[in-house]
């Protein structure tokens, strides 16, 4: 029997045991590559990512069943958003250059990682270190100015506070379809008078009635074609997970699973939008915008007085005249940057509702020219499961209160 791991022991990638203190030992990739830099030779292909899993397998802190690995993505944004806002503090210019080229790093730093389809922590870690960081710098710099009254600061603190608790809701289950413990995998030649077609996704239709067709050992509906579905209803095969999809679920390439009512993978909470959870990632958008918007106001009446917050953000004489100011302000102009981009992405998700469309569903049709374009482009009508207005608030109201239908209607 192996002695358990101490605090500062763990188990690395190759399955042997190391220490802590040996981490910096042994590391034949980060060794190969230092010696090709240093005799000027070029590195082999996948050398970095090789260097890369080998410093990430290594990045440990110690705990009580042995080293927990962190993952890499968390470092960057509680290491240099700090120190960026203190750099930009420091004069108007750096400011300008600073909070213009942060939106640009993310978003190219979004691409990189959505073209390779990998998850990362390091949206969901910006965002919540960027909500605590605020938080800290208005209890720290604006309040001891005494223009922020006790029942404003408990306000902003309850809209935090609620704002965490939809978003704690949100990153639960968005909807997965579920797999069965046993992991079967029904071919399609199992499938008794079906045609089975292909498509670009990776995904079958499959067409035609049957009776009593099990996918994955459940007895659910989404899972299975029943003699009471009308005949010639079409549902789609998705052969990753082996399952037969409902309508308007989709597969999900960087989870590696069907979620119902798929409306898109946000990286800002690392987890999929689906049925179960839509209304939650709603209601933390909607928290986070009035919180921020309040934070925004609260700041800007105490350092730019007897302005209007609008004004204030454009013009504040005297904002660089001490360092409290200048990095309270930086902060405003930050927390405005953030919430524009969490507007835009909020009225999107507002008027996708309206029509009844997911985006997915909005992302298809344009690959496919069957959606309407409206409102200049940034709702796409489908037609298909549009109620109206109140049908359609009235469908999203009550997504996750029970069980799905099968009705003609909502099979594709």
């Amino acid at each position: 029997m192996e002695e358990p791991l101490c605090c500062c022991e763990y188990v690395d990638r190759r399955g042997r045991r190391n220490h802590l203190v040996a981490c910096c030992c042994d590391c034949e990739e980060l060794d190969d590559g230092c010696d090709r830099w240093l005799t000027c030779k070029s590195l082999p292909p996948g050398a970095l990512e090789r260097i890369a899993d080998a410093i990430a397998d290594r990045l440990r802190v110690p705990w009580f069943s042995g080293a927990v690995k962190i993952n890499i993505s968390l470092v960057p944004p509680l290491v240099l958003l700090p120190v960026f806002l203190h750099v930009a503090s420091l004069h108007f210019l750096l400011g300008l250059i600073i909070l213009t080229s942060l939106p640009v790093v993310v978003l190219w730093y979004y691409y990189l990682t959505h073209r390779r389809k990998e998850r990362t922590l390091f949206f969901l870690s910006l965002g919540l270190f960027s909500l605590g960081y605020m938080y800290y710098v208005f209890l720290r710099e604006v309040v001891p100015r005494g223009h922020v009254e006790y029942s404003q600061v408990v306000t902003l603190t309850c809209g935090l506070i609620l704002m965490l608790a939809a978003l704690s809701r949100a990153k639960k289950d968005p909807g997965y379809l579920p797999i069965s413990a046993g992991n079967e995998k029904p071919s399609h030649q199992g499938l008794p008078n079906k045609s089975v077609r292909g498509s670009s996704s990776g995904l079958h239709s499959i067409s035609g009635a049957g009776s009593s067709l099990t996918v994955n050992g459940e007895a659910k509906g989404y899972c299975r074609m029943s003699a009471e579905q009308p005949e010639g209803v079409k549902k789609d095969w998705c052969i990753k997970c082996q399952l037969v999809r409902p309508a308007r679920a989709g597969h999900c390439r960087l989870c590696g699973r069907c979620v119902r009512r798929l409306d898109h993978h946000c990286v800002w909470i690392n987890s999929c939008v689906g049925e179960q959870n839509h209304q939650a990632f709603i209601l933390a958008l909607s928290f986070f915008m009035l919180t921020s918007m309040y934070g925004i106001t609260l700041t800007l009446h105490t350092i730019c007085r007897d302005q209007t917050p609008f004004v204030a953000l454009l013009y504040c004489p005297g904002a660089y005249s001490d360092y409290s100011s200048a990095l309270s302000f930086t902060c405003v102009w930050y927390c405005a940057i953030v919430t524009a981009g969490m507007g835009y992405i909020l009225l999107i998700q507002l008027l996708n509702i309206s029509y009844n469309v997911t985006e997915r569903e909005a992302r298809l049709a344009l690959r496919d020219n069957t959606g309407r374009r409206l409102l200049g482009g940034l709702v796409i009508d489908t037609g298909q499961y549009n109620r109206g207005l109140l049908g359609n608030w009235g469908h999203f109201l009550s997504l996750g209160s029970s069980p799905p239908q099968h009705s003609a209607e909502d099979i594709v």
